[in-house]
């Protein structure tokens, strides 16, 4: 009989004042890989990364909403990229986290830069999914884009499933259906102020000095964040190999969890010769 999937414990946790809605997959026992430290994307609640668990069972996880996202409540005030690495670090700190692999997704995988600049010293190994080095970026879609505004995706299922395509450059199977199900709208003020973090926000200043070793993975079909701003990582980086993922679009974390996971892990483990250096 297989094992049931891993939960987190999600809780609260008080920041310097800002409440986090975090969660925590304790280490298995006989674990010896590093916690993984992982960054969601634009308007992400945590049920959407209900699969980590699954997908790294062998690792302790921490995670969380940013403010306005999911149940953690959004803050008085806009807040930039440094300021919510700086929060990732003391809920590392909290939970008695030392040294991590970090991992981020889209809008995420731009935190996880920016924490991997911030606190290089506590940082294995990193991983990006599906992003870019900031507002240097590669543009996608127009259609693409303008969906991602509107905040039917969010509060219409039929919607999202009917455009989940256009959207992402994913077909809406299963998975999808899943992640559809899981999406909790998040606070208008919030979902602004994680676009503002974004705004004026680029990694290509402080890249150079990102050594550890790092995974980029990206979806040949992604309509949001295109291939080339995979490429352009891969090129920046020190020591940075690039995987692509054919026939994904965006969402290929959520849609080829399997094939994404054995590739990360791979890395992850050192074991990752799948993945290519970029041209």
């Amino acid at each position: 009989m297989a094992n049931p999937p891993r939960k987190p414990e999600i809780i609260m946790q008080d920041v310097d004042g800002v409440i986090l809605r975090t969660a925590h997959w304790p280490a298995p026992a006989g674990s010896t890989g590093a916690p993984l430290l992982f960054f969601n994307g634009i308007g992400a609640n945590i049920e959407l990364t209900l699969g980590l668990g699954a997908m790294f069972p062998d690792r302790e996880i921490l995670t969380f909403d940013v403010p306005g996202v999911g149940l953690s409540p959004v803050t008085q005030w806009p807040y930039r990229h440094w300021m919510a690495a700086r929060w990732a670090r003391k809920l590392l700190d909290l939970y008695g986290i030392l040294d991590v692999d970090v991992m981020g997704v889209s809008w995420g995988g731009a935190l996880a830069q920016q924490f991997a600049f911030q606190y290089r010293g506590r940082v294995n190994k990193l991983v990006l999914c599906a992003t870019s080095s900031g507002m240097t970026m590669i543009p996608g879609r127009p259609a693409s884009l303008s969906r991602m505004v509107d905040t039917r995706r969010y509060t219409d299922p039929e919607f999202m499933r009917e455009n989940f395509a256009t959207l992402y450059g994913d077909m809406a199977d299963d998975s999808a259906g899943t992640h559809i199900e899981n999406l909790m709208p998040p606070d208008p003020k919030g979902y602004i102020y994680q676009l503002l973090a974004f705004a004026g926000w680029s990694s290509l200043p402080f890249i150079r000095f990102l050594k550890m070793p790092t995974l980029i993975v990206m979806g040949d079909k992604d309509t949001i964040v295109p291939l080339v701003n995979g490429q352009i990582l891969a090129w920046a980086l020190p020591d940075s190999r690039l995987h692509v993922v054919e026939d994904a679009g965006h969402l290929f974390i959520v849609t080829r969890a399997p094939e994404t996971a054995s590739v990360i892990n791979a890395f992850l483990e050192g074991a990752d010769a799948k993945a290519s250096k970029a041209a």
